[in-house]
């Protein structure tokens, strides 16, 4: 059994754990104030391009972009792949990760397959795996950052895809659905698909019955020329606003992680607290029939 100073240095070496846990709860649920905010209002502006977009799409051709058009043979995959600089956020990353490394193996075995890495955990998994990293982008996720870093990257990814460095670019992020539940998403930004499914996704996003009433736009340039210029706005939204999700689910998972480890301070010390008073316990009847007995030794 341990000794009363052992489980007293346990019990203070979890409540230095404790304090440090429950700080970094606090400034996680801090930052998951802002992170939250800035992807709310972020959403009314993405909102209402999508709608603008999905109207002129209808008018236009497919022809209206090359970004539209789909490569004959596909060779070169480019894989944006966002995750924290952090650890100590429970599955966070591992999730990911494993979302990428999982597509990789399934659908790229035969492909040129490079990196786009938003955050250290992600690069840090290329550089082991081997994956050839194209770009990386340290401090954005978990941080603030504005909309000029996905502007960019998505400038580069739609150069390397024009001139025929890349033929085609998904992203990997983490969509935060609740302060409990964020999950790893991948969805293919290069080719942009085509104008019926940006058309049908719009719909989906906005149902008839509560979809208020959209007013014919009248273009000027062309539909296809204001289309052509829209389109690539339309993938640096996309970026940003993977971004910010996994910024805000980020923050969301190492306070449920941070809160978990707390508790479980908390009951380890309850359970050396049971310990100590046993320990205590049996010192002190140790030291009482050692008395009685030397009482009954001296009266014998």
């Amino acid at each position: 059994m341990a000794t009363l100073k052992e489980v007293q240095t346990k019990i203070s070496s979890v409540k230095k754990t404790r304090q440090i846990t429950s700080a970094m709860k606090m400034v996680a649920t801090s930052r998951l104030r802002g992170a939250q905010e800035s992807m709310e209002s972020f959403k009314p502006y993405a909102s209402k391009f999508s709608e603008v977009l999905s109207s002129i799409a209808g008018k236009a051709g497919e022809d209206a972009s090359p970004l539209l058009v789909p490569k004959e043979d596909v060779k070169k995959v480019n894989l944006l792949l966002c995750t924290s600089d952090r650890g100590l956020c429970g599955g966070f990353n591992v999730n990911l990760i494993e979302k990428a490394d999982k597509f990789i193996k399934n659908n790229l075995q035969d492909k040129d397959v490079v990196l786009t890495c938003f955050g250290k955990k992600g690069r840090d998994w290329a550089r082991n795996s081997g994956i050839t990293i194209k770009d990386e982008y340290l401090g954005v996720v978990g941080s603030k950052f504005d909309f000029s870093v996905a502007s960019d990257s998505g400038r580069k990814l739609i150069s390397d895809f024009l001139e025929e460095a890349v033929d085609e670019v998904y992203l990997v992020y983490s969509e935060f659905k609740t302060m409990a539940r964020q999950e790893a998403m991948m969805k293919q930004i290069l080719p942009i698909p085509s104008l019926d499914e940006i058309i049908s996704q719009e719909a989906a996003e906005q149902p008839a019955k509560d979809a208020p009433y959209i007013a014919e736009h009248i273009c000027e340039p062309s539909s296809d020329a204001l289309l052509g210029e829209m389109l690539p706005r339309n993938i640096y939204i996309q970026i940003y606003d993977a971004l910010l999700q996994t910024s805000t689910s980020e923050h969301a998972a190492r306070m449920r992680a941070m809160e978990n480890a707390t508790k479980a301070c908390e009951d380890m010390i309850g359970e050396l607290q049971t310990i100590f008073n046993k320990t205590r316990q049996a010192g002190i009847t140790a030291d009482l029939m050692d008395i009685v007995g030397g009482a009954e030794a001296l009266n014998g």
